[in-house]
């Protein structure tokens, strides 16, 4: 985890500079409006993947490793072969599931904050989810494995694959001659995005566009039809770490009301969006019917409100910069700790950005609780002894972040704004 830790050290700051620079871009070139909650809310939700993944937060019940050991039957040399077949496995792998993430109403749980964004940009690209712990899917890469593609090359290719993903989440860029016939084009992926009901669950590729017209979930985007984004019950909130389990939740709960028992245990693997026969009229959840008649959500805010928001998403990054640059002197429970109270963080000043009272109590709480690990602990010792500032540091942000945020709960100067 620590080489993963040091390769977000370098990624991080790249995506956010590229993110800002396609918002800076549609603004000077054709005066698109900057949804800054927005952005917030896609690059926080990055920041809660990045922190998940980095402390090991997920268990895989049977690894590649041991798919490797019981089904290889070749052994490729280490070759750049070896990395082009382990990169197509991944490809196809990923093709399965996120088309599975799509189908079936447990597993779109996983996926649905990636598509609850309104927008579709490069800040998009980030929001990725928390709320998978348990990898089932490994299966899917047996191909690799029977041809004898070693673990630690998966390891090296898996991430390439993931982080190439990144470019085509825009709408800046048109479509791209002969390579719409090969790979996953901004425009193929707009469709993807879309929630137009001629284009929804199509082109569930990851690099390769080929596995959709071999499976049958190919749509090219119209001339004529512009893709509208989001989703078709959309999340309404700015806090990432509620979108990750929003449907989950609806999902427990209808399988506690249902009545029969069958609905109980199938409503997991129903398609996606299925409910139990008049639950739509007895427990009603918000839809978008009309994918180009509705408001998208927004919250407004004073300029001082704005900026102390977008002070509090730069902060984040800082407290994450310095648990990957440091990453190697922490121990597991000091990592957590350091990961929990990130986590509140973001759950605190997304919460604001929500206009929920409640911020001030998680506020409140991510405050005392880090106070307490900077004071009374020896957790954080280490980085401290390294650069014995960054303890004044972190002791002045929490003493501040609590009296400005008891400032804007009691002016009302968030709360009260329309």
């Amino acid at each position: 985890m620590e080489t993963y830790a040091k390769i977000l050290l370098i990624a991080s700051p790249i995506f956010l500079i590229l993110v800002l620079a396609e918002k800076l871009y549609g603004y000077l070139r054709f005066k698109d409006e900057f949804r800054a909650m927005d952005t917030i809310s896609s690059l926080s939700s990055g920041y809660t993947n990045t922190l998940k993944d980095v402390l090991g937060l997920s268990i895989t019940i049977i690894s590649y490793k041991w798919f490797y050991e019981h089904f290889a039957f070749l052994e490729i040399k280490s070759t750049v072969w070896v990395y082009i077949i382990a990169f197509v496995a991944i490809d196809f792998s990923g093709y399965w599931v996120h088309r599975l993430s799509h189908q079936i109403n447990f597993f779109w749980n996983k996926h649905a904050i990636h598509h609850s964004s309104e927008e579709f940009n490069l800040a998009c690209a980030l929001r990725q989810s928390i709320s998978s712990f348990v990898n089932i899917f490994t299966f899917f890469l047996i191909p690799a494995a029977i041809f004898g593609v070693k673990p630690e090359v998966i390891a090296v290719v898996a991430p390439l694959q993931l982080f190439a993903q990144f470019w085509y989440h825009t709408v800046y860029i048109g479509k791209l001659g002969f390579l719409e016939k090969i790979i996953v084009t901004p425009s193929h992926h707009r469709v993807h995005h879309a929630l137009n009901p001629e284009y929804l669950d199509k082109n569930h590729g990851q690099i390769f566009i080929i596995w959709d017209k071999l499976f049958g979930t190919f749509q090219e985007e119209l001339p004529n039809l512009k893709p509208v984004y989001g989703i078709t019950r959309p999340m309404s909130t700015w806090n990432p770490i509620k979108i990750n389990f929003k449907h989950l939740w609806l999902l427990i709960q209808d399988a506690w009301r249902a009545e029969n028992w069958k609905d109980k245990l199938t409503i997991w693997f129903k398609p996606t969006g299925w409910r139990p026969e008049g639950f739509e009229e007895k427990y009603p959840v918000a839809k978008i019917l009309d994918p180009y008649n509705f408001n998208k959500y927004k919250t407004e805010f004073s300029l001082n409100a704005r900026i102390w928001i977008w002070f509090q998403f730069i902060i984040t990054l800082g407290f994450l910069t310095t648990m990957f640059y440091y990453f190697g002197k922490f121990d597991l429970s000091g990592l957590l700790i350091y990961g929990l109270f990130v986590a509140l963080n973001i759950y605190a000043y997304t919460e604001l950005m929500d206009k929920n009272p409640d911020f001030l109590l998680f506020e409140i709480a991510k405050n005392l609780f880090g106070m307490a690990v900077v004071l009374f602990t020896n957790f954080w010792l280490p980085i401290f002894e390294i650069v014995p500032v960054l303890k004044l540091i972190f002791l002045a942000y929490m003493i501040i972040s609590s009296i400005v945020s008891i400032y804007f709960f009691r002016t009302k100067e968030v709360l009260s704004l329309n």
